[in-house]
């Protein structure tokens, strides 16, 4: 579209919105044509000395005059309140043309029945005129509130009812649109650590670089963007030709994140993920079409990849899946299948620092099931406990043997979830295994994320104290995707910070996404703690990540999870 043409599409969308609840033009056809007919017949009944009989009384016909005056100055008024400027203009210039001719047979004709349609006249114009101005008053207020009613107050954009109103006038008329949630990823850690006057600027920046787009027609579609709440933003896509069409457009609203936000001094580094769900292709149902789009935004979150657009698929929609996934957990627990793989940990040298015991299971038939699906089933159905304590006393009773063996100075991470170690009996399990096992308390390293910082802090450092005085490590998994602060790091007893894969994938992208990774290790080796890079799977990674003093290194560059067997191969 041209641009003038798309010239701040919002405002037109909302007021064609608007526009569609007023009353039809062909209810003011109707009445202009009433008010003629009336009209004519006023002139006619006026001037006729016929008289009709009603029963026995004879009624002049002239009289029927007044009544009908009355319809029509009825009609005018009616013409003004419903049509605003145009009924006002109308009803003046109507009645601008009828009251001199009625003065003229008034006087020239000594038609003295037309006084009262003179006084009605009058009356009618006072009426007319006080109505007009009245719903000018009216029609401001009216402005007001719906802009209070449709606008998002942080970001000016349209809001959550505004997106309703228009999803519902598409779906009635049938049209086909593209609705696209959006979130912007990681947007809490910029409210926790920066706090939220700076948070809300960072909204309003993102939401006026898309009103840019949407209101400038630089995608080429009609867009309307809107902000649902806090993060949550989603936009309606019309005109569109075709899929490719849709992305091409979701593109640029990502690209428009890409250009540094400089806030009070602090640049900013945003992105945001997209889904979307077509009407009527995907579904003609209004509440499914966002349910759908909403589902296909939370899957490329999910996944965290390179890639921040997703279009719905049914194969989306897990739910039947997760039941699936539900039973097969119980069933390895039940029969005692969890088993586990040991990924080897190295330092920049390549020598063995230990290896990291992960959770695995498969299914009847043999198939792995991935742990992106049974841990978080495993958390919902409140099972991860059982999972962990599995996995801790199979990998620790190889691992003792193995060292009583091999007399390897190596260590064995093991990763802990959030209501595992706030459970009472935690403790004396971590006892019972190293007791069991005989792996040395100072070989044992707990990994836990950063969510636990600030869930249970107080329990948590209590616990993780304990731990310490036993002589067991302490690592915080995943770091610097969650909120942990300063004081936290500081007051936790931890030995390694594990820096998140998501970080290594895009390290050498930018210098700033460099510079992030080795701001990360600076503050470890600053607080004392070794660090070490989880997912380094190029070569060029594990370069970057020598030059910038990192510790260890965890990845398929130097090794993938391996059975038993294998490692214990590997140390011999």
């Amino acid at each position: 579209m041209k641009e003038n043409e798309q010239s701040n599409v919002l405002n037109k969308t909302l007021d064609s919105l608007t526009k569609n609840r007023q009353t039809p033009k062909s209810v003011y056809a109707a009445l202009c044509v009433l008010y003629i007919v009336t009209s004519v017949a006023v002139s006619i009944t006026a001037g006729s000395g016929k008289v009709i009989m009603l029963g026995s009384t004879p009624v002049p016909v002239y009289t029927y005059a007044g009544v009908l005056s009355s319809l029509a100055n009825l009609c005018i008024i009616l013409i003004t309140v419903f049509f605003g400027k145009l009924g006002f203009v109308t009803s003046i210039a109507v009645i601008s043309i009828q009251t001199p001719l009625l003065i003229y047979g008034i006087i020239a004709k000594h038609r003295m029945t037309s006084l009262p349609g003179l006084f009605g006249y009058l009356l009618t114009v006072i009426a007319v005129v006080m109505i007009y101005r009245n719903n000018k008053e009216v029609a401001k207020y009216q402005l007001k509130l719906r802009e209070q009613a449709t606008t998002d107050i942080l970001t000016g954009l349209p809001n959550r009812f505004a997106g309703a109103e228009l999803f519902d006038d598409l779906i009635r008329r049938n049209k086909p649109f593209a609705a696209v949630a959006i979130d912007v990823n990681e947007f809490k850690s910029i409210n926790d650590t920066m706090g939220f006057n700076i948070g809300n600027k960072v909204l309003i920046e993102i939401g006026s670089r898309w009103k840019k787009i949407a209101d400038t027609g630089l995608s080429g579609t009609l867009d309307f963007i809107l902000r649902i709440s806090g993060d949550e933003y989603a936009l309606i896509i019309r005109n569109y030709k075709s899929d490719e069409d849709i992305i091409n457009t979701i593109k640029q609203y990502n690209a428009a994140l890409d250009e540094k936000m400089s806030i009070d001094g602090y640049d900013f580094s945003v992105t945001a993920s997209f889904g979307y769900a077509k009407f009527p292709d995907d579904t003609d149902n209004r509440d499914l079409v966002l349910s759908y789009s909403a589902t296909a935004m939370k899957e490329i979150k999910r996944l965290k990849s390179g890639e921040h657009i997703m279009h719905f698929t049914p194969e989306l929609l897990k739910d039947q899946n997760k039941m699936m996934i539900d039973g097969k957990v119980r069933d390895a627990l039940d029969n005692d299948t969890i088993y586990y793989n040991l990924q080897p940990q190295y330092d920049m040298s390549h020598r063995l620092r230990g290896f990291e015991a992960l959770a695995r299971i498969k299914d009847e038939a043999g198939n792995l099931i991935s742990p992106a699906d049974f841990i978080p089933a495993a958390e919902r159905m409140g099972l991860i406990d059982r999972i962990d304590l599995a996995v801790y006393k199979k990998a620790a009773m190889f691992f003792g043997e193995l060292l009583r063996k091999s007399g390897a100075n190596i260590t064995l991470s093991i990763n802990v979830s959030v209501k595992h170690l706030m459970k009472s009996s935690f403790m004396d399990e971590i006892r019972n295994i190293l007791k069991e096992s005989g792996v040395p308390a100072d070989k044992l390293e707990l990994e836990i994320t950063e969510s636990i910082m600030i869930e249970s802090a107080e329990k948590a450092s209590d616990c993780l104290k304990e731990l310490k005085e036993m002589g067991v490590k302490i690592a915080i998994d995943d770091f610097g995707t969650g909120y942990s602060s300063l004081s936290y790091l500081n007051s936790f007893p931890i030995d390694l910070l594990k820096v998140d894969k998501s970080f290594i994938d895009i390290m050498n992208e930018s210098d700033s996404s460099k510079q992030y990774v080795e701001a990360i290790i600076s503050l470890g080796h600053i607080m004392g703690f070794e660090v070490i890079a989880e997912g380094v799977e190029e070569e060029a990674q594990l370069e970057t990540l020598r030059s910038i003093n990192c510790d260890y290194i965890q990845g398929f560059i130097w090794g993938r999870p391996l059975p038993s067997e294998e490692a214990a191969r590997l140390i011999e």
